[in-house]
């Protein structure tokens, strides 16, 4: 029978376990909210989750007038002319503010701890989701948060993520599965993880 410590895998597990247990970790349960701040108080936000869960998030629900009377309701700005019809999530109606003629796919998920401002003639596409917040990973872990922009005419394509501090310039078009960790220039064409820019939306007209 041979010696363990000739065996790769026996050999090597106690430098892995050693390296394992001296390794930095975070204790979560000394985490914070960082600058999150409520803007409701808990009853509010309690009535508003019992009410996404059943009928904003509602897939048997396809009105998009009762979705949209129930967002404004609860402090959402919504233009003319949205289109509201698949069931989405939206974690604070009083942090969301969309103009006119916006579609929603189904699944989005609007993760708003603090501020998201859609302009007009948006489009974003199914089980996309964009998240004003994240956490410090660095230090304490902290909840941090910081609005996002998209602006007019952009369209977020499915299964996209958009995090927290972007702004998506005018017209814009982020391609399928991709991860928007920074702002994006007016008029591109962006895609992959990191999102990068791939070329120009529209042809010039010479």
């Amino acid at each position: 029978m041979g010696n363990v410590a000739d065996d790769p895998q026996i050999g090597c597990a106690p430098q892995a376990e050693e390296a394992h247990e001296t390794g930095r970790v975070i204790d979560l349960s000394l985490a914070g909210k960082g600058n999150y701040r409520a803007a409701r108080g808990p009853l509010i936000e309690l009535i508003w989750f019992v009410l996404e869960a059943c009928v904003i998030n509602n897939k048997l629900l396809p009105l998009s007038a009762v979705r949209v009377a129930l967002l404004r309701l609860f402090g959402a700005k919504i233009g003319n002319g949205c289109r509201f019809v698949h069931p989405i999530r939206v974690k604070a109606p009083w942090n969301l503010e969309v103009g006119d003629k916006c579609w929603f796919g189904v699944d989005v998920w609007i993760y708003n701890q603090a501020p998201i401002r859609i302009g007009s003639n948006v489009c974003i596409s199914q089980g996309t989701f964009l998240t004003a917040g994240s956490h410090d990973m660095s230090t304490t872990m902290d909840l941090q948060v910081a609005p996002i922009v998209i602006e007019d005419g952009v369209w977020i394509t499915s299964k996209c993520v958009v995090q927290m501090g972007v702004t998506i310039g005018r017209s814009a078009v982020v391609t399928p599965l991709s991860v928007v960790h920074r702002s994006l220039e007016a008029e591109g064409v962006y895609g992959g993880n990191p999102c990068r820019f791939i070329r120009k939306r529209f042809t010039s007209v010479t």
